[in-house]
């Protein structure tokens, strides 16, 4: 007879594996060519989460907000696939403008427009770091990977440690659900995936190693981050989309945020990374 309550820690692993194979088997051959074909999918993502946080933010609003977000979100990302990252911070810095002065006549301002550059320059970066070559033997390709494997691994072990172990928790005001069991857990887990990983991609295990550490507190802080403005603005889940996490916002949360700090540290140690 199985355990009930180790049945109940792991009771949506079905749910959520599933989920996650679907957004595999969607982003595959669109991440494999990259320029224009990723971006019109990441734009697709990335307004899908801009949804997600203008509801969540300021849902008594008409459509005029999400029009304006989802506008400017899309100039940024048209500069982004070119290569522009100037282009991008001057949309982001005018559309977050606007929308302060849409928002400014009906009340509070900093947490309805705060979610707009916190969506754009990680999805602007997500086409950036990609860039415009095909295959899987080219920079933007085995660089992006790496930095979405070692968030995938960070979560996956943070979820299997934190519900196996559980202990005291790491943030309870923000998120009660995560331990620093399963911190440790993900951050091991995290380090074994980066060595793993630097055996196909041709970098240096101990480089591989020092890249996963930062990219693992990253995107822990970057869920803790989201936590905050979903406590901040009263909702649990910023939507429905994906069974098993929520909204789309709930799932990427830590990859927006290690992307950031990952764009950084390839941009200043980029040149010890071999591409074979």
């Amino acid at each position: 007879m199985s355990d009930p309550v180790v049945k109940s820690r792991f009771s949506g692993v079905g749910v959520r594996l599933a989920t996650a194979i679907g957004m595999v088997l969607l982003c595959t051959a669109p991440f494999y060519v990259g320029g224009w074909i990723w971006a019109i999918l990441v734009g697709i993502l990335s307004s899908r989460m801009m949804y997600e946080w203008v509801r969540m933010a300021d849902p008594d609003s008409g459509p005029l907000p999400l029009w304006i977000a989802i506008s400017g979100l899309i100039i940024a990302l048209i500069y982004a696939v070119q290569g522009l990252f100037i282009g991008t911070l001057i949309a982001t810095v005018i559309v977050t403008f606007i929308a302060v002065i849409e928002r400014v006549r009906r009340g509070p301002v900093f947490w309805k427009v705060v979610g707009l550059p916190y969506i754009i320059i990680p999805s602007a970066l997500i086409i950036m770091l990609r860039g415009n070559e095909v295959g899987f033997a080219t920079a933007g390709f085995t660089q992006l990977i790496f930095i979405i494997l070692i968030v995938v691994a960070s979560d996956v072990g943070a979820y299997f440690a934190g519900s196996q172990f559980g202990g005291p928790k790491l943030a309870p005001t923000l998120s009660p659900n995560k331990t620093w069991s399963g911190a440790i857990g993900g951050a091991a887990f995290a380090v074994l995936v980066a060595v793993l990983a630097s055996f196909f991609i041709g970098l240096s295990p101990v480089f591989a190693v020092l890249l996963a550490n930062p990219l693992t507190i990253l995107s822990v802080l970057g869920d803790l981050l989201e936590s905050t403005f979903k406590r901040r603005l009263g909702v649990k889940d910023t939507g429905t989309l994906l069974p098993g996490h929520g909204g789309l916002l709930d799932r990427l949360d830590s990859l927006m945020a290690a992307v950031v700090g990952g764009a950084i540290l390839l941009h200043v140690f980029g040149h010890l990374w071999p591409i074979l």
